[in-house]
């Protein structure tokens, strides 16, 4: 036996030390590693930010828990600002970038523009902003999806199809996924929206986040 070969100066209490120590080295080698939770940055604005709801019903809130349903275990972190602009996305992204207590960000979803459409700014300059979030989130590796807007129909038909194009162009020239309209059944039905017609309700958002559930996850599963 390999106790009798152990010289006579190792004692009892010494094997069983090493023999406990073993048992211990062993199982730590059997677990695996605790891998963290996936970390998703909703940059947007007031339809992330989530105007007019409690907290709880927030877009991000609301993605984060039907992701933790089907088994995927992430953190969706919200970085919307009410009344924010794709400028002012543009601005604050490093901030919205920074390392959390969870690590840094996986991924990226994209949701900006609708107030540059609602106050009829130029579509070049939306598109110049969302290229530079894209380009400076595609540098730092992470994964995106680009949601995203149309615009108002008040502001005539040529402006809409400047506007409209600017997401699915983009989309292409990063080689991003692309959800197409962030308001994807929710706008214009009262029933889903809240009193201004314009920002989602909680009805609304559960709808949002279930539609683009398959989008989302997708861009998980792409590679970085």
């Amino acid at each position: 036996m390999i106790l009798r070969r152990l010289p006579r100066r190792f004692g009892y209490g010494a094997i069983v030390a090493l023999v406990n120590l073993a048992v211990v080295l062993a199982a730590l080698v059997a677990v695996p590693a605790m891998a963290k939770p996936v970390r998703i940055v909703a940059l947007g604005d007031s339809l992330t930010a989530g105007y007019g709801l409690a907290q709880a019903d927030a877009f991000p809130v609301r993605l984060e828990a039907a992701l933790r349903a089907d088994g995927i275990d992430a953190v969706v972190v919200n970085a919307g600002v009410s009344g924010d602009t794709s400028a002012g996305g543009l601005r604050r992204l490093d901030w919205a970038l920074a390392p959390g207590p969870d690590g840094p960000a996986d991924a990226l979803i994209v949701e900006l523009g609708a107030n540059d459409g609602l106050r009829g700014l130029d579509p070049k300059a939306t598109e110049a902003n969302l290229d530079s979030i894209l380009a400076r989130a595609r540098e730092r590796g992470l994964r995106v999806l680009l949601t995203g807007m149309l615009a108002p129909p008040n502001l005539g038909r040529d402006y809409g199809a400047q506007f409209d194009a600017i997401y699915p162009r983009l989309a292409a020239k990063h080689g991003v996924l692309l959800y197409p309209f962030f308001l994807d059944g929710v706008a214009a039905i009262p029933s889903l929206n809240q009193a201004d017609g314009i920002h989602p309700d909680a009805a609304g958002v559960a709808v949002i986040v279930g539609r683009m559930l398959p989008a989302v996850k997708r861009l998980l599963a792409a590679p970085r």
